[in-house]
């Protein structure tokens, strides 16, 4: 256990191994605090710093998980090119209210035979686990093992990652995990692209031309606002926006029930627009939740 002081005046530790992070939630849980926790792969941005405040808000404890998870991610993906600034994540967990970094080794986190996984079906069946197959059953592998080693009262989660965070509640509530599963809004910066990690992949200009992503969902909201019911006619419309930039490449775009994330064909209640669009090297997802 490494102690640091946060900008605040408050002790931060950084944990390396499983054990040392365990006896250490269970001090703060005979203490009487409530812990809460932010998963993330590290690379941090404005977005992880607001769910380490809503996080803070409702707990008297804080520790941010850092950990490029292997198994979620597929063959041709980019593992081996994340970001990993950690001085300057462990930084930002300082200045923002952190208690603790849990910070393990891939090592640490998965034995050599390990061989146990936690697999939430038909909701991983759709969008990015269409064509990213195996990434949410490693995502909700490693969140629940991070669960029991943080040992949390409540985590916090973006909206960025919609999908992610309906797997993970479905998983919570079939297996009984006595936590309360947080979704904070999604961070923007100015031009409306949702802030990820993986725009730290992307040229001034195509960041600009990342902005369509929220301008489709943006166009999309409004066609269901003014009365269009036709899924197909919406997502044909938000498609045709992105013909004019030339660094994109369309993953999915697409018009899910909100709560199930099944296409819908007619809109008749709450639906989920969501895109995965490649733009240049990075993939990148967003969605917007639209009530009618």
């Amino acid at each position: 256990m490494i102690g640091n002081r946060g900008a605040d005046g408050c002790n931060v530790v950084t944990i390396k191994e499983i054990a040392e992070m365990q006896a250490l939630a269970d001090e703060w849980l005979r203490g009487g605090s409530r812990i809460g926790c932010v998963p993330t792969m590290g690379a941090l941005h404005e977005g992880h710093v607001s769910l380490v405040h809503r996080a803070r808000e409702l707990s008297e404890r804080v520790v941010v998980s850092i950990f490029v998870n292997p198994i979620q991610f597929g063959p041709q993906e980019d593992y081996k090119s994340y970001p990993r600034p950690f001085e300057r994540d462990l930084s930002l967990c300082e200045e923002n209210g952190a208690d603790a970094v849990f910070i393990p080794a891939p090592e640490e986190m998965y034995a050599v035979d390990f061989q146990t996984h936690v697999a939430v079906e038909e909701l991983t069946t759709v969008l990015c686990g269409a064509t990213r197959p195996g990434h949410f059953q490693g995502v909700t592998t490693v969140v629940a093992k991070l669960f029991n080693i943080m040992k949390p009262n409540v985590a916090v989660f973006g909206a960025k990652d919609y999908q992610q965070a309906v797997v993970i509640k479905r998983m919570v509530r079939d297996l009984n995990f006595d936590i309360n599963i947080v979704v904070a809004p999604t961070v923007r910066e100015p031009s409306g692209l949702a802030v990820s990690s993986r725009n730290n992949y992307l040229s001034e200009q195509e960041k600009v031309e990342a902005a369509t992503l929220y301008q489709a969902l943006c166009l999309g909201e409004s066609m269901i606002q003014k009365g269009e019911r036709t899924a197909e006619k919406i997502k044909k419309a938000m498609h045709h926006l992105f013909d004019a930039v030339p660094s994109s490449r369309i993953d999915y775009i697409e018009i899910v029930d909100a709560d199930t994330l099944q296409p819908m064909e007619t809109i008749h209640k709450a639906v989920l627009l969501a895109l995965a669009v490649f733009i240049g090297p990075a993939r990148l997802i967003d969605n917007k939740v639209v009530e009618i």
